[in-house]
C-alpha cells in the first residue's frame, strides 16, 4: 500500500496536478491539507473518476483536510477530541479514516504566527488534543498513522538555517517538546533523514527563490505506530512535484508499506 501527505495550498486551483500525480505514483490513499475550498468545490467527481473517494473537512477558508482512498474509506472522524477553537471557530484541521485495515489521519497544525501570539497558544493546545485523540489508536495493534502538515520542524536539521529562524514559530522549545509528546503515545517518525539528498525538506517558501536554493523545511511528517513502521519499505520526499509552474510551496511526502 502506498499512502501520501500534501498540502496542496487549493486544491480547486492544483486539480489538475492532483489527479496526474495520483495517476503517475499509483498512491493509494491521500491524505490532504490546506484545501482552501467549500465542501461543494472539492473535486469529488474527478477523483471517483479515478477509483478514489474521500473524506472531506472543509469552510472555504484558508484551511481544509481530506482523506483520500482507492482501497475503502470506513469510521471517518472529523475533528479532534476536545479540540480547540479560535476566535469562536472550530476550524477544520483534522479528519481520520480507516483504508484497507490502516487507519490515518489528515492534519494540518494550527501556523501559529509568532511567538507569544493567541495563535501560537492555540497551537500548543490543539497538539495537545491531538495526542489525546489519537493516544488509543496509537497505542493498539493496527497500523495508524498520522500524517500531515504539522508546521513545526522536529529538529535543527530540519530546516535551512536555524539561525534564520531565532525568535521564529515552527522551532522553538516547546512546538518540539509537543511533538515529542505526540511521540510518546507510541509513535515515531517513519521517513528517514537523511533520505537521498542531504536536506529531505518538504517546504520551500514561494519567495527569494527558496526552492532553487533549497531554503526549505521539514515540517510535512508521517509519524506510524509500530505495526505501521513495521510496515515501511521505503519512504521519500517527491521533490519533483515542487517544481513547475503552479505547484504547491509544499513537496508530497509518500510511505509504502508492505501488509501482511
Amino acid at each position: 500500500m502506498r499512502i501520501a501527505t500534501w498540502n496542496v495550498n487549493s486544491v480547486t486551483v492544483r486539480t489538475e496536478r492532483l489527479l496526474a500525480w495520483l495517476e503517475r505514483t499509483g498512491t493509494d490513499v491521500l491524505c490532504l491539507q490546506e484545501l482552501k475550498c467549500e465542501p461543494a468545490a472539492f473535486p469529488a467527481e474527478p477523483l471517483r473518476a479515478l477509483g478514489y473517494e474521500a473524506a472531506v473537512v472543509a469552510d472555504g477558508r484558508w484551511n481544509g483536510v481530506a482523506v483520500v482512498s482507492r482501497t475503502g474509506l470506513e469510521d471517518v472522524t472529523r475533528g479532534l477530541v476536545g479540540g480547540p477553537e479560535f476566535d469562536g471557530k472550530d476550524e477544520p484541521r483534522a479528519v481520520a479514516a480507516t483504508c484497507g485495515g490502516v487507519r490515518v489521519w489528515s492534519v494540518y497544525v494550527p501556523n501559529g504566527r509568532e511567538v507569544g501570539h493567541p495563535h501560537f497558544a492555540y497551537k500548543l493546545r490543539w497538539l495537545a488534543a491531538l495526542r489525546e485523540t489519537v493516544a488509543q489508536d496509537a497505542a493498539g495493534e493496527r497500523p495508524f498513522a498520522v500524517l500531515g502538515d504539522f508546521n513545526v520542524a522536529p529538529a535543527d536539521e530540519d530546516v535551512w538555517d536555524r539561525a534564520a529562524f531565532e525568535d521564529s514559530t515552527h522551532v522553538t522549545d516547546v512546538e518540539r517538546e509537543a511533538l515529542a509528546a505526540l511521540r510518546s503515545t507510541g509513535l515515531s517518525d517513519v521517513v528517514p533523514r537523511p533520505l537521498k539528498y542531504e536536506h529531505p525538506f518538504t517546504y520551500w517558501d514561494y519567495r527569494r527563490l527558496c526552492f532553487p536554493k533549497n531554503r526549505g523545511m521539514r515540517i510535512d511528517l508521517v509519524y506510524g505506530n509500530a505495526p505501521f513502521a513495521g510496515a515501511v519499505k521505503d519512504a521519500y520526499v517527491d521533490r519533483e512535484e515542487r517544481k513547475g509552474k503552479g505547484a504547491s510551496d509544499h513537496a508530497p511526502v509518500v510511505v509504502d508499506l508492505a501488509l501482511g
